[in-house]
């Protein structure tokens, strides 16, 4: 697939965690104690993926304990984003809005997590033990602030998303860049890497527009490479929500065109990443121990991305037939919402 798309700019170094076969046992544990993955084709596919590679690669320096957390993440975002991206639910946006509202309870919890004693679907069980492991010692303004990227990202993708395939609705490309970087959950992703680097940065940093700057261009640089490696299997499933298929839809383009449009605004918004990095610690140099390994989170999250989008078989264009029939892999136990 590398070769027959156009070049994405990445100045960053490839890295790699220690951990990551540690990691790939911990993630086969979890996925089997809370129910997320039971069918052979649906472990196949998730095996295949290999995320405990992925969350080494966008996550070099953490330790044995927090890659596994991160990488627990990734797994749950994944497969509650295949049920609502691949498969009819995300369709559908009124058949998931209860799951949707149990999952806000446990992110909105003041305590903790207290879940009902009725059965409840692979992906809240799952959220909860996240939850509980995450938010603990955390800052209050930190657990705020993933709280609402949580929740905006599930009330995004079943709601706005939802609503635009079932209505036909085709997206402006302003709008829709505003609304991938919560789709995509990168911002949940991002917040985390405080979590793994071990810092709190105060609020005042969140708020300063050269943060600000940083923070929006890794997480579009991230989601639009994830737009040119998922296309020809979007294409596939009839997906309307990227940013390659928009760009044809809105400007005309062909399809090689419209791919090294947005590889060109990949590369500025690299380059404007760079300009508010170097701005930031110029600034802030006292704040340099926490704005660096921030930063470096930031950059390893645009270089990793890209190197598992490269490898893993989930972008394949050879073998996009696997997405032709969803549900043969699709969990419905996930969100405990039955396909049609």
């Amino acid at each position: 697939m590398e070769s027959e798309l156009p070049d994405i700019y990445c100045p960053f170094p490839q890295r790699t965690n220690p951990h990551v076969g540690h990691t790939r046992v911990h993630l086969a544990e979890w996925i089997r104690n809370t129910g997320l993955v039971h069918r052979d084709s649906a472990r196949e596919r998730f095996e295949q993926a290999d995320f405990g590679a992925f969350v080494g690669m966008v996550y070099p320096t953490a330790d044995s304990k927090n890659l596994d957390l991160v990488a627990d993440w990734f797994v749950w975002l994944f497969l509650v984003d295949d049920q609502l991206d691949d498969g009819q639910l995300g369709r559908s946006p009124e058949r998931v809005r209860d799951v949707v509202e149990v999952m806000r309870s446990v992110i909105e919890s003041p305590g903790p997590v207290v879940l009902p004693d009725e059965e409840l679907p692979a992906a809240v069980i799952a959220l909860a033990d996240l939850w509980e492991r995450t938010t603990p010692g955390t800052a209050a303004h930190w657990r705020t602030r993933f709280a609402w990227h949580v929740t905006t990202y599930l009330t995004t993708a079943t709601t706005w998303e939802a609503g635009n395939r079932a209505a036909g609705v085709v997206p402006s490309e302003e709008t829709y860049i505003a609304k991938r970087r919560h789709t995509g959950a990168i911002h949940v992703c991002m917040d985390l890497i405080e979590i793994v680097a071990g810092i709190e940065a105060p609020e005042s940093i969140h708020n300063d527009s050269r943060f600000i700057t940083a923070l929006e261009a890794s997480c579009n640089v991230v989601c639009w490479a994830n737009d040119v490696y998922s296309y020809e299997k979007e294409q596939v499933l009839g997906e309307i929500h990227n940013l390659v298929h928009l760009v044809r839809h809105h400007r005309g383009h062909g399809k090689r065109q419209a791919l090294e449009h947005v590889c060109a605004e990949i590369e500025t918004e690299t380059r404007r990443f760079l300009a508010a990095e170097a701005e930031l610690l110029e600034t802030y140099p006292q704040l340099s121990w926490m704005l660096a390994p921030y930063l470096d989170g930031m950059r390893s999250w645009m270089r990793g991305n890209l190197d598992w989008s490269r490898q893993t078989p989930r972008y394949n264009p050879a073998d996009v037939g696997q997405y032709e029939e969803p549900e043969e892999y699709l969990e419905a136990t996930v969100l405990g919402v039955a396909p049609d």
